[in-house]
C-alpha cells in the first residue's frame, strides 16, 4: 500500500505593513524638526557673525574728525586686529548699531595694516604707524578724537563684557563734554 505523504499546510507569517503609532511618528518628527531647527540656528548665527560689516575705514583723519566735530560729536575710532572676536563683538553689539542709528560717527582701523592714512595734521602715515604712535597695543581699543585728532576721553582698551556698554557711554559723555567745552 502506498501512502501519500502528508502535506502539511505551509505556515507563512502574514506580512502586513507596520503602522507606526502616532506617538512614534510625532516623536520622530519632533526630533527631526529640532535637529533641522538647531542646524539652521547655528548656520544663521555663524553667517551673521561672519557677515557683520566693518565700520567705514579711517583714511583721512583731518576730514573725518572735522566732520564729526562739526556735528558736536567726537570721532570714535575702533582699532582692531584681523580675526579678533572681541573686536567683532564691540563692532557688532555697540559701535555698529550706534553708528547705523546716527548716534555716533565711528570709523575702524586695522592696527596691523599698511593702509595709507592722512593724519589730522595733513601728514601721510599708515594705519600701523598711526596706531603705534598712539601707543595702541591691545585690540580692541576705542579712541575718542576731536577735530585735530587729539584724544577727548580715556581710550577703552580691551573688552569688558559685563559693563562694556556703560564704559562706552561714560567715555562718550566725557568726550562730548570735552568737545563742547572746546567750542565755547
Amino acid at each position: 500500500m502506498h501512502t501519500q505523504p502528508s502535506i502539511q499546510p505551509s505556515i507563512q507569517p502574514s506580512i502586513q505593513p507596520m503602522q507606526p503609532s502616532p506617538r512614534s511618528v510625532f516623536g520622530t518628527a519632533r526630533r527631526t524638526g529640532a535637529a533641522v531647527l538647531g542646524a539652521l540656528l547655528v548656520a544663521a548665527s555663524t553667517s551673521a557673525l561672519a557677515a557683520t560689516p566693518h565700520l567705514p575705514p579711517v583714511n583721512d583723519l583731518a576730514i573725518q574728525a572735522a566732520a564729526a566735530a562739526s556735528r558736536g560729536e567726537p570721532l570714535v575710532v575702533l582699532v582692531t586686529l584681523p580675526g579678533c572676536v572681541y573686536c567683532e563683538t564691540v563692532r557688532r553689539n555697540y559701535l555698529g548699531p550706534q553708528a547705523a542709528a546716527g548716534e555716533i560717527e565711528a570709523r575702524e582701523l586695522d592696527m596691523t595694516a599698511d593702509t595709507p592714512l592722512r593724519n589730522a595734521d595733513g601728514s601721510m602715515t599708515t594705519a600701523r604707524e598711526w596706531a603705534r604712535s598712539r601707543n595702541v597695543a591691545v585690540a580692541p581699543t576705542v579712541l575718542f578724537l576731536d577735530a585735530r585728532g587729539r584724544s577727548l576721553a580715556t581710550p577703552l582698551r580691551g573688552m569688558q563684557p559685563d559693563f562694556y556698554g556703560a564704559y562706552l557711554e561714560q567715555a562718550l559723555d566725557q568726550a562730548r563734554s570735552a568737545l563742547a567745552s572746546k567750542t565755547h
